[in-house]
């Protein structure tokens, strides 16, 4: 992991918790909970 891009951490770390949180509107769009 010496080759690991330092640019790789800050984009999972933004990327994840975005796409968490689009998954979560798009199911609470679907099921109608809010």
């Amino acid at each position: 992991m010496t080759d690991f891009p330092s640019i790789f951490v800050p984009l999972t770390g933004l990327v994840l918790p975005a796409f968490g949180m689009a998954f979560l509107f798009l199911y609470l769009q679907e099921n109608k909970i809010v």
